[in-house]
């Protein structure tokens, strides 16, 4: 099942993830950094931040919400010595229902840190930090 997944928007850990868990169905999430903020500063400019309109329909009523997430995981990355992509995917591949994230690359760089994510243990408590200034959202993408 392809779902939208990241710790942005975690919607699906409500219905669809027991239901996917219950009847053996892996799970795939696009977008597992949301579309790339969770990888970069929330007030990076690149490219992609001025020209992504599915990026702003999105993210972007949740934004200032969101930035708390986007800070925790610059916190945790920088504890840690790692990019933040690494630490954001570590985070969706410790849920056992997650088979493999869809990622995006544009860069080697890209996935270099999706290849490294596998082997980023994050410890119960990192868990628990990068999910605890999560809001619920209201239903986005395709629904």
């Amino acid at each position: 099942m392809q779902n939208h997944l990241n710790l942005l928007y975690r919607e699906e850990e409500r219905e669809m993830l027991p239901l996917c868990k219950d009847q053996g169905i892996g799970v795939i999430p696009w977008s597992p950094l949301a579309r790339g903020r969770l990888a970069r500063e929330p007030d990076a400019k690149t490219v992609r931040v001025e020209t992504d309109r599915f990026d702003k329909f999105l993210y972007a009523r949740t934004e200032e919400a969101d930035r708390r997430v986007i800070d925790r995981v610059g916190e945790i990355a920088k504890e840690r010595g790692l990019p933040r992509a690494q630490i954001a995917l570590a985070w969706l591949l410790a849920k056992p229902e997650v088979t493999a994230p869809i990622v995006g690359a544009t860069k080697p760089g890209h996935l270099e840190d999706a290849i490294a994510a596998v082997e980023v243990k994050l410890s119960t408590e990192e868990i628990a930090r990068l999910q605890e200034p999560y809001i619920p959202h209201a239903p986005t993408g395709f629904v």
